[in-house]
């Protein structure tokens, strides 16, 4: 029987002694085993072949292992390899064929059986090699949340974070080194300060108590946006992301973005979406940005330039849209035959010049045209009344 080239074997903090007879074997006759310092220590015992220590970037070694094939490989992973690992980065280019994976319990799993928590109703959060905003969607009242550790460092970040975010919680867990002779669980209060001696692997568990959260859907209220008014207000943001249909995995590109918050709640709606933000101004990109890192979406792309010449060599989108700067039928043209099939594009216009683009664009292409009108109701003298707000087109088609 022949074997993939590839072994991904996980290994807890208890080392090779869960390790089936199989993954130890795959260990013992690699001709090249990498992993972490940890890891190679945990399985040096069996390992006969070359050693190799992730480099950094991780490319290098990823290339060496792809280079060494048909020769066996071992690669040595944390717990479980395709849980916030390293797995699907090293098999995004094999055939199912060409590697097996062996896991073993994960930091996640030891975490939920030590503090009694039902897995099923965790929220998980990676903090290994991202920002520490990307915690910032996740924290909801009463949720409970396990956070992975990128070091020693990571509670006394988290726990800063909370205090700038005004986050309240019941309880707050470092699980250190579980599974493992340093294995050690400390338990802490709002009111408590964490130790300075914290083991540089470890995983936070939260129980989050009552607090004001960043709201859960689209629509936010304008105060969450940095802007100098070129934002897309509330009821008409919350319309957009609708017609834009945002599915997990979807690129976006908002051109035109202003303060970024079409782009920013399409990547709100799932960790998955993603998001390119196109804006000719530089303190309007650096002020975009700024709303994304604050409201926890940091890996918005910015790309400032003008549309169209900037957008040729940006990814396809899913969907796309324009809400300022729509001035030329080349616009149109460059983005309708930039979008992928089944994509969805959304304009919004307040112009006569732009209104007329787009019903041009819908005798083309078909579509739909809205005229979305709002009124607000303020003061009128001694009295109230409602004054309207500067109606907008919106047109909205899917490529066949």
């Amino acid at each position: 029987m022949t074997f993939p080239f590839l072994s991904i074997i996980g290994i807890g903090e208890d080392g090779i002694d869960r390790l089936c007879p199989t993954a130890q074997h795959r260990i013992r006759n690699a001709s090249l085993v990498v992993g972490g310092k940890r890891h190679l220590a945990h399985a040096h015992t069996l390992i006969q072949g070359e050693k190799q220590i992730w480099s950094n970037p991780l490319d290098h070694s990823i290339e060496k292992i792809l280079q060494h094939k048909p020769n066996s490989v071992a690669v040595l992973a944390s717990g479980d390899p395709f849980w916030y690992g390293i797995g699907p980065l090293i098999t995004k280019t094999l055939t199912r064929t060409e590697w097996e994976s062996f896991p073993t319990i994960s930091a996640y799993n030891l975490a939920c059986n030590h503090l009694g928590w039902h897995g099923q109703d965790i929220y998980t959060v990676s903090l290994c090699g991202r920002p520490i905003e990307t915690l910032r969607p996740a924290l909801m009242p009463y949720r409970r949340l396990l956070i992975l550790s990128a070091n020693e460092q990571t509670p006394h970040h988290v726990y800063e974070k909370f205090k700038e975010w005004d986050i309240s919680y019941k309880h707050f867990y470092i699980l250190e080194a579980l599974g493992g002779s340093s294995e050690n669980i400390c338990h802490f209060t709002q009111e408590d300060l964490l130790p300075n001696n914290i083991h540089p692997l470890n995983i936070i568990a939260v129980e989050l108590d009552i607090f004001a959260p960043l709201p859960f859907t689209h629509g936010r209220e304008d105060r969450w946006f940095k802007n100098d008014g070129q934002l897309t207000k509330q009821p008409i943001r919350s319309n957009t992301i609708s017609a834009l249909q945002p599915y997990p995995g979807a690129l976006l590109w908002d051109i035109g973005t202003g303060s970024g918050s079409i782009a920013i709640e399409w990547m709100l709606t799932h960790p998955m979406c993603k998001a390119i933000a196109i804006e000719p101004r530089t303190d309007r990109a650096h002020r975009a940005k700024e709303n994304a890192l604050r409201l926890g979406v940091p890996s918005l792309q910015m790309v400032e330039g003008t549309a169209p010449e900037i957008l040729h060599n940006l990814p396809r989108p899913d969907a796309i849209f324009i809400g300022g700067g729509l001035t030329s039928s080349t616009l149109l043209e460059t983005v309708w035959n930039a979008l992928r099939p089944l994509g969805r594009l959304v304009i919004n216009s307040v112009t006569i010049e732009g209104d007329i683009l787009l019903f041009q664009a819908q005798q083309q292409w078909g579509g739909e045209i809205t005229r979305l009108h709002l009124e607000h109701y303020e003061p009128l003298g001694q009295y109230h009344g409602f004054k309207p707000a500067r109606a907008i087109t919106q047109y909205i088609v899917q490529k066949p």
